[in-house]
């Protein structure tokens, strides 16, 4: 523990967690290649898994007590938490998992969302343009991290562009606020919490050794969430599409490295100025 009252990883630390983090990748990239109409979250759950085991690690999820999956799957209105079992996916819902691999001693933990091939025209662009503004929200907040000088800068970026969709989209967008971002590394959720709004506190000095994961939460409605009877599904209070993004990233002495992106976010980077560099 550092006197920041978290651990920041050493270079070669956080070489270490690139394999997690590499490992975590190849499991959604093994649900990116399966999901279709007809597929059950319990097949991406496994597909999941065999990814993860062929790069030599084990899912991180499975040692959360009381639960027995690799992924997380939420569809449509469920926001995060969603159990994989027996669900068959329709065309056009929209499906956000997540996902983590442990090697060693070290975590990844990303998210992607994914909208089902198929279904309505117009109910599809709406749950694509959807998943298109949280993930650029995760890209600003990861940029924002890249220049930051305290963590909670990641925060307000993230919300002042979410801010200006809802202007240009003449549409409500909710970022939730009772599940943020969190520090990884020896363990999946570690401090520093990392925040997807802007909160008056400016957070921990940005530091090399930081590691963190950003994972912005987004409804097209409000922000209010409520639990499911399986006691793990968050789902939008109101019914709203929701979706999560989320990346590990890991700050050192000469740059950011986002671990859970196999190229560590060189081509998403670039529209901001920032070019990310890998440690070997």
């Amino acid at each position: 523990m550092s006197r920041h009252g978290f651990e920041l990883k050493t270079n070669e630390q956080i070489i270490l967690m690139r394999q997690a983090g590499l490992a975590t990748a190849a499991g959604l990239d093994a649900i990116r290649k399966l999901i279709a109409p007809g597929i059950t979250t319990l097949e991406l759950d496994k597909a999941a898994d065999d990814a993860i085991r062929a790069h030599g690690g084990h899912s991180n999820f499975q040692l959360v007590e009381g639960y027995k999956h690799t992924i997380c799957a939420s569809v449509n209105d469920e926001v995060v938490h969603g159990i994989p079992g027996s669900r068959v996916l329709q065309p056009g819902d929209i499906v956000s998992v997540d996902c983590g691999a442990e090697i060693g001693e070290w975590n990844g933990d990303s998210a992607v969302t994914f909208i089902v091939a198929g279904g309505d025209p117009e109910v599809v662009a709406k749950r694509q343009l959807l998943s298109d503004i949280t993930e650029q929200s995760l890209w600003v907040g990861i940029a924002a991290l890249a220049k930051a000088e305290h963590l909670n800068e990641v925060g307000r970026a993230i919300e002042a562009y979410v801010e200006s969709q809802e202007i240009e989209h003449r549409s409500k967008f909710g970022i939730l606020e009772d599940y943020v971002g969190h520090g990884i590394g020896r363990s999946m959720h570690e401090d520093p919490p990392v925040y997807n709004y802007g909160i008056r506190d400016k957070g921990p000095k940005v530091v090399p050794g930081l590691c963190v994961a950003i994972e912005p939460m987004i409804t097209n409605g409000s922000a209010k969430t409520k639990i499911l009877a399986d006691g793990w599904t968050v789902s939008a209070k109101d019914g709203s599409d929701a979706s999560h993004w989320e990346h590990s990233v890991a700050v050192h002495h000469k740059g950011i490295w986002v671990l859970t992106e196999p190229d560590g976010g060189l081509a998403k980077l670039a529209q901001f100025g920032v070019t990310p560099v890998a440690l070997s």
